[in-house]
């Protein structure tokens, strides 16, 4: 797993084509503000460790987010910070459970539209902790 973690001021996305056969159509723009934009990388061994793997995302979401007092969280599949990437069920899978495991604790969780190649603005906060970047 790799995860880039950005605390953004304000994150506005579209979808603009769709690589994934059976994805949902969506067309509708996302934004968001003061919010942690989780840019989500799933690798292959991820599949045996499901369970500690969207632990460990969960805590990292929640500890960027707690360094800006956020409860407000964007989860975005981005296949594009590893040389492997995981199958695209088991991606989507570990995104909606942590998107429902934050959602349980009363963050306020959107999910980019999954299967699509998207065009997005991001101002990310200059702090240190605005940028993390973590594999586990």
């Amino acid at each position: 797993m790799k995860l880039l973690l950005f605390y953004v001021h304000d994150f506005w996305m579209k979808p603009h084509s769709k690589n994934l056969e059976g994805a949902v159509d969506c067309r509708d723009e996302l934004s968001a503000a003061g919010a942690v934009l989780a840019l989500v990388h799933a690798e292959p061994a991820d599949d045996e460790r499901r369970g500690k793997v969207a632990t460990k995302m969960v805590k990292n979401i929640k500890w960027v987010a707690g360094k800006f007092a956020s409860k407000r969280v964007v989860l975005h599949y981005f296949a594009h910070l590893g040389r492997e990437s995981a199958d695209a069920e088991l991606a989507r899978e570990l995104v909606e459970a942590v998107a429902e495991r934050l959602r349980g604790v009363d963050y306020d969780v959107t999910v980019t539209p999954y299967g699509y190649f998207t065009e997005f603005k991001l101002h990310v906060a200059g702090e240190s902790m605005g940028k993390v970047f973590v594999e586990f």
